[in-house]
């Protein structure tokens, strides 16, 4: 991989008899928005609500397929306090509020709210 790649829930997926969305994707993809830059640096890859979600496992193994996902690239810096956590060779970060912390160290990003200090 010379990007990052970052795994999320298609919106509007079919569950529970109806249409949904996932909070903590809809959060990272209104990060995304908020900061174009990001988004242009960085591979989506959408993924069914079902499992499994083969994508993610080719990379991470059967226990990591939660979205978000962000899978760092070889080339990616690596900080503290982010939830950065490593599989089969891969740097990854499973969840919004650590992968906005993670956007704000490396991107000079605002700070999710009520996250502490980085």
């Amino acid at each position: 991989m010379t990007r990052d790649t970052l795994f999320l829930l298609a919106p509007g997926f079919f569950d529970n008899e109806r249409r949904e969305y996932c909070p903590e994707c809809a959060e990272i993809s209104g990060l995304l928005s908020y900061y174009p830059a990001i988004k242009d640096s960085l591979d989506i890859v959408y993924q069914p609500i079902a499992k499994p979600r083969a994508d993610i496992v080719a990379l991470l193994g059967d226990k990591n397929q939660n979205c978000p996902t962000l899978v760092l690239s070889q080339g990616s810096p690596s900080f503290e306090n982010c939830g950065i956590m490593q599989k089969n060779g891969h740097c990854f970060i499973n969840n919004a509020r650590d992968i906005g912390r993670y956007y704000s160290q490396r991107f000079g990003t605002a700070v999710p709210r009520g996250t502490g200090p980085i």
